[in-house]
């Protein structure tokens, strides 16, 4: 009895070695066709959807970054963007990189054009030319409208039919209101009564903390969706005491670096590891 345990342990350690090569190399076929598997995941890409233009003063109004043009990435020191204002008269304003732009446009149908434009005279060290984007500007005759995931594209195109530049409108119009702060870093504050009310097309931040008053701008980032910092915020600065929860807030809007729909009512601000560092509910303004 004891020979043939002796030979079955025998055996065991023999065959081992192959059962855990047998397994490694199950193992690493396995890892190979996850990967492949997210790679054909990660190629399948979402078209773009023409959108009919049906109201183009609602559906074109506001602001559009320049992320695109004549194929290539944008890169400015400055963000580019255009506002298209409707309400005053067909006016567009905006930024070329480097300096504030002023024009007018005209439209009708999927045809536009850019008339007037005047701008600042500061000097610039772009990789994307400033004097290109107006260029191109000038240049544009048509336009058409898509959609793509959340985000919406703008594809401005010249007499030819070739789009020369993409303009990409910031989702973050969900932000724009007034707001309760409801959680500071998973702390319930709502009794504080502390409100903010965000503008997003105007880049503006103000704020009642039940002390001071905070004021601050917005910084966007065009090449990222929802994402959305707080600057230059600057507070009133008088004592009071709950001048600890104030902090809290002003250094929360400081981490922020994106931001998520909770749902109708509610939005998380979240920093830059995806951690939920305010909650936020929407209030009436009257409130």
């Amino acid at each position: 009895m004891r020979k043939y345990i002796v030979i079955g342990i025998l055996l065991a350690f023999l065959l081992a070695p192959a059962n855990m090569d047998a397994r490694k190399k199950k193992d690493k076929k396995m890892e190979k066709r996850v990967v492949e598997v997210e790679n054909v995941i990660a190629d399948v890409e979402q078209p773009r959807r023409e959108v009919a233009i049906t109201n183009p003063a609602q559906q074109l109004y506001g602001e559009w970054d320049i992320v695109i043009m004549r194929k290539k990435k944008v890169y400015t020191l400055e963000r580019a963007y255009l506002y298209l204002d409707f309400a005053g008269g067909n006016k567009v304003y905006g930024n070329n990189g480097c300096n504030t732009i002023n024009g007018t446009f005209q439209l009708s149908g999927n045809n536009l054009k850019f008339n007037d434009f005047i701008s600042t005279n500061e000097s610039c060290h772009n990789v994307t030319s400033e004097k290109t984007i107006m260029h191109a500007l000038a240049d544009t005759r048509r336009y058409t409208l898509e959609t793509q995931y959340n985000a919406q594209y703008l594809n401005l195109m010249n007499s030819k039919g070739n789009v020369i530049l993409v303009l990409k409108r910031h989702n973050l119009d969900a932000m724009n209101g007034a707001w309760l702060i409801k959680e500071i870093n998973n702390e319930n504050v709502s009794e504080l009564n502390m409100r903010v009310v965000i503008d997003a097309v105007m880049q503006t931040i103000h704020g009642d903390t039940g002390c001071n008053i905070i004021n601050g701008i917005i910084t966007l980032d065009p090449t990222k969706d929802m994402a959305i910092q707080f600057e230059d915020l600057h507070s009133s600065d008088h004592a009071c005491e709950e001048i600890d929860n104030e902090t809290a807030l002003l250094l929360a809007l400081e981490s922020t670096e994106s931001c998520k729909r909770i749902n109708q009512y509610e939005m998380a601000l979240l920093d830059n590891k995806g951690n939920i560092v305010i909650m936020l509910q929407r209030i009436n303004l009257r409130q």
